[in-house]
């Protein structure tokens, strides 16, 4: 069964600077330098927030 996702294993993470704090921490995906970069803490207090319909 398929849920669109592949699975192949653990997933590559890359170090990178928070670009509120500069705490040095990992993401998922590969940052291309034109968006910041946010460590958790600092994610969850810059990200969009959602609209309950």
């Amino acid at each position: 069964m398929s849920f669109g996702r592949f699975n192949n294993g653990p997933r590559q993470m890359f170090k990178v600077t928070c670009s509120d704090c500069g705490q040095e921490t990992e993401v998922p995906f590969k940052p291309d330098g034109t968006r910041p970069v946010y460590c958790r803490d600092c994610y969850q207090k810059h990200k969009p927030k959602r609209d309950n319909y």
